[in-house]
């Protein structure tokens, strides 16, 4: 009798580890799409919600964490590989957001000196925008 359970257990198995990769897989392109990593289907541009994408990296940590000792090593490994992938893109999307946000708001002080059609053709603009990359650095 241990013969026809093995099969049917084997399925079962193989069933739930294809299960688990396609959560696994489905948290990870969430989070890429929420740091605009890959676009959304159907949209112009890739929406950026940072605060999302750490939900659905702490989802992925929690699974970790709570099926530590229960995976296979093919699924142990996927899972780590998403997550070291997701934390370095994160840092990466913080970062990115940290750099564009003090020239947005200097760029909001002075409208009329950053806002030509060329960005360069006005003297004043450019050596404006020199000095707001020294005085953000501080």
């Amino acid at each position: 009798m241990s013969n026809n359970s093995d099969p049917g257990k084997a399925q079962s198995q193989e069933h739930q580890s294809a299960l688990f990769s396609s959560l696994v897989m489905q948290q990870f392109s969430m989070a890429m799409m929420l740091m605009g990593r890959t676009q959304m289907p159907g949209a112009e541009k890739a929406p950026k919600d940072l605060e999302a994408a750490r939900l659905f990296i702490d989802q992925l940590e929690m699974l970790e964490s709570k099926t530590r000792g229960n995976l296979s090593n093919d699924e142990a490994a996927l899972l780590k590989q998403s997550l070291m992938n997701l934390r370095m893109t994160f840092v990466e999307a913080v970062e990115e957001g940290d750099k564009a946000q003090p020239s947005q708001t200097h760029g909001d002080a002075k409208p009329a000196a950053t806002q030509t059609p060329s960005g360069e053709s006005t003297p004043g603009a450019s050596s404006e925008e020199s000095h707001k990359k020294f005085s953000k650095k501080y």
